[in-house]
């Protein structure tokens, strides 16, 4: 079977996804039961870097620091147009 023959099908991923869920649970059930830190310390990683991720895609971008930047210039120009201080 070829990659592209593998990409395009459902039974793939789901097998894929089988095999890494039971290895997971594998690795981490003597680790739960010896009250071991190591899990803890995965997930804190783990949310970590989803959260840091989230914020610059979402917030600091390239996208929304151009977008920013374009809604502060037009600001200035509206308050300058309409004689408008923008410090109160």
């Amino acid at each position: 079977m070829s990659f592209l023959e593998k990409a395009v099908n459902p039974s793939f991923y789901k097998k894929k996804w089988a095999s890494t869920s039971h290895n997971i649970a594998e690795y981490y059930k003597p680790l739960f039961r010896a009250g071991s830190v190591k899990p803890l310390w995965h997930i804190m990683i783990a949310t970590s870097v989803i959260m840091y991720t989230q914020n610059y895609v979402f917030n600091k971008g390239p996208k929304i620091q151009a977008a920013r930047k374009e809604q502060k210039v037009a600001l200035e120009e509206y308050y300058a147009n309409h004689g408008i201080s923008h410090h109160h």
